[in-house]
């Protein structure tokens, strides 16, 4: 009789992998997401390769995001990137690594971004930018294979690489800016409709904007929206709020529409580099489950300012 709770939790157990394993195959079998930041206005190059050198100088950044932790299976995400204006006058550059994971599936883009950036007035500049990328995708089937003896999922896809191509326009003053992007054009079948699914990549269209107030010498407020428009996927949305006391310490919250809660804090640690710290919950009914404890991210951002660079204070986008 003391054995039946410990079986009825493991029976509990296999139950609720198996439904997280048959989410993820459904999920595969209709499209790939873009992988999803709540800093999005720290990071707007894994977005728009348009912003690539616009801030002036050398700049690197690294993120990690865990999102729905306690939910075995849930969204990884590491992004590290770096961008610089290049020699010739208005022309910039970067790089970056973006990996995700969700389940059983794993895809790695490498990037690399162009830019070129016409001067419009004294404060205005407008950019174009080229992305070219390769994804990586692994699936490991045989994870899922331990709790079925279907046949079908015995064949690991392994390493199954694909080029694209994106584009983006980036529009920013001292005060202001807007963005529109598609990182990825092509849509990419990545198996033969004979195969278990086929996992297909969708553009995604991002628009991005924001604006900084001055309130007083010693506090900048910035409202932000990133919308997120993806084929057969709801409409995203996100809104957030952002205040910079003394040019340190960063206070913000925001809403995720029909999705998540979230509240940021930030710190500029010195001139140029810059901590920053998220935590999402949802407003869904995921949102309440024991297992899910929220989203949390984390980035790190330095910009190498040189003595001869113009910046007066850090830049709040």
């Amino acid at each position: 009789m003391l054995g039946i709770p410990k079986y009825i939790n493991h029976i509990h157990r296999i139950r609720q992998l198996l439904l997280i394993a048959l989410f993820f195959i459904g999920f595969a079998a209709f499209s790939q997401q873009d992988a999803q930041y709540t800093q999005y206005m720290y990071n707007t190059v894994s977005i728009n390769p348009a912003y690539a050198g616009t801030r002036g100088q050398i700049s690197i950044a690294a993120l990690h995001r865990s999102q729905w932790v306690g939910l075995e299976g849930a969204p990884v995400t590491q992004t590290v990137n770096i961008h610089t204006p290049i020699g010739y006058k208005g022309l910039g550059m970067g790089v970056s690594i973006v990996n995700d994971q969700i389940g059983p599936t794993s895809e790695t883009n490498f990037d690399a971004d162009f830019s070129y950036t016409i001067k419009m007035a004294s404060e205005a500049r407008l950019s174009f930018g080229l992305k070219g990328s390769v994804n990586l995708l692994d699936i490991r089937f045989s994870e899922l294979n331990q709790f079925t003896s279907d046949q079908i999922l015995q064949q690991d896809i392994d390493n199954r690489l694909s080029p694209n191509v994106g584009a983006g326009i980036y529009y920013h003053t001292n005060k202001f800016y807007a963005g529109l992007s598609v990182p990825r054009f092509l849509e990419t079948s990545h198996f033969e409709e004979s195969s278990l699914s086929t996992a297909k990549e969708q553009m995604n269209f991002y628009l991005i904007t924001g604006y900084v107030w001055d309130v007083n010498p010693f506090l900048k407020f910035k409202p932000t929206i990133l919308t997120k428009m993806t084929q057969g996927a709801p409409l995203q949305v996100d809104v957030s709020a952002n205040f910079m006391f003394n040019e340190k310490f960063i206070l913000g919250a925001g809403y995720r529409w029909d999705a998540a809660l979230s509240g940021m804090v930030g710190f500029n640690i010195s001139e140029g580099f810059l901590l920053g710290i998220a935590y999402d919950r949802e407003t869904t009914a995921l949102g309440g489950a024991t297992f899910n404890d929220g989203s949390f991210e984390v980035i790190l951002r330095y910009d190498f300012i040189s003595i001869k660079d113009n910046l007066k204070s850090p830049r709040f986008f």
